[in-house]
């Protein structure tokens, strides 16, 4: 098969993984989206391969230049036979295979590619990928502030939305009268490092270099979104529980949100959460938790006049604790702000023992992996810490 040929078919196939990862992903199989999601980048490495060899037949004198793909939506890159997330995929692997090892340079503090504590800082653009995985999946980063930040630490001021007062009338040439004087609050992060561990088989070193860097990829993925949600949880609980008791008791706090929250509120809970609301009926016998019409994946509850936006997640994600059903009601978006680092690195070990872990005996791999981040609450006024006990809840019955 020509080489132009082969690269039209290995782009139609890129393209109808993808829609079909996409159609996994809309459908809530996320599994068979990841499998479709690894299959993709697999061939996006091959499809750079051989459009090297073009590159270097072109340069020769071989087959002419790469003409427009016959294919209709299908355009062909033209940045170089590897893109920068290829070269760094070779780069990890290649670092993988040599168990991060990195000697530091003499005279110098840290050498590119190794951090303060001797680990290996995962290239930008693998980086990159991860947060776009870490995406893929419910996470309570959805819910919240969500900051990029490079420095290690430092301080944010800002207004509260119910501080804001509006400017007042002035007449033409009249004074501007006093008003009243602002009141700014100032948050200060400072990025913490948290780390965790995967045991690898020494095979997977063997592996393709797309293979390497998929599994460290969707490992570090994981790990940071479930330790994104661990600490806005914390943040979150670091408000006085409010103990709701009924559907009137949500009316009240949604209420006393005040203007300036409620419009734009939600009411957060898991599936005890989902499971409680949806036996509430009215008096003639109506579910008050329903799909939004608009969108019916959406669910909403009828708090008296008003509809109130009802979002749910797992018990894994979201856990009812001492039989407390969790809900959270409010905007978070300005209740609770996530400083993310971007900054992930990993070392390894074939000799340690974690646990019950023998990465020697069992003639595995260890790898360590850190992330760095930190969580603040932003304004605490924006949202109620609030749930529901056991006892309350229909037949007495909740999944602990």
């Amino acid at each position: 098969m020509k080489l132009k040929q082969k690269l039209y078919d290995l782009l139609g196939r890129h393209k109808a993984k993808v829609a079909e990862a996409q159609s996994a992903l809309e459908g809530g199989d996320l599994e068979k989206a990841e499998a479709l999601t690894t299959e993709a980048q697999a061939l996006s490495g091959e499809i750079e391969r051989v459009k090297a060899l073009l590159a270097e037949q072109e340069r020769y004198g071989g087959e002419d230049p790469v003409e427009e793909p016959i294919q209709k939506g299908i355009t062909i890159q033209t940045e170089g036979p590897e893109d920068g997330y290829q070269r760094a995929v070779k780069a990890f692997a290649q670092a993988a295979r040599e168990r991060f090892y990195s000697q530091k340079a003499a005279g110098s503090m840290m050498q590119e590619g190794v951090d303060a504590d001797g680990g290996y800082t995962v290239p930008e653009d693998i980086v990159t990928r991860i947060i776009e995985l870490r995406g893929t999946k419910e996470s309570l980063l959805d819910e919240v502030q969500v900051i990029p930040t490079t420095k290690p630490s430092g301080r944010r001021t800002f207004k509260k939305r119910g501080q804001h007062q509006g400017f007042a009338t002035v007449a033409e040439a009249a004074k501007f009268g006093k008003v009243a004087t602002p009141q700014f609050t100032t948050i200060s992060y400072e990025i913490e490092k948290r780390g965790g561990y995967l045991p690898v088989t020494n095979e997977l070193l063997e592996d393709s270099d797309n293979n390497i860097a998929a599994v460290a990829q969707q490992w570090l993925a994981d790990e940071a979104r479930v330790t994104a949600n661990k600490e806005i949880l914390a943040v979150i609980a670091a408000k006085t529980a409010k103990d709701l008791k009924d559907l009137d008791g949500i009316l009240r706090a949604w209420v006393g949100l005040g203007s300036a929250f409620r419009a734009v509120s939600k009411l957060i809970t898991n599936d005890d959460g989902l499971l409680w609301l949806g036996t509430l009926k009215d008096a003639n016998g109506r579910y008050l938790l329903t799909p939004n019409p608009a969108n019916p994946q959406q669910l909403r509850l009828c708090v008296g006049p008003h509809t109130l936006p009802v979002k749910t997640y797992d018990n894994d994600t979201i856990p009812t604790t001492e039989g407390k059903i969790p809900m959270i009601l409010g905007y978070l978006k300005e209740g609770v702000v996530y400083w993310d680092r971007r900054s992930f690195s990993v070392k390894v070990s074939d000799s340690a023992v974690v646990g019950s872990f023998n990465a020697f005996e069992q003639d595995m791999t260890i790898w360590r992996g850190s992330l760095r981040d930190d969580c603040t609450a932003w304004d605490d006024s924006a949202f109620i810490n609030g749930y529901i006990t056991a006892p309350a809840a229909p037949d007495g019955e909740v999944t602990e």
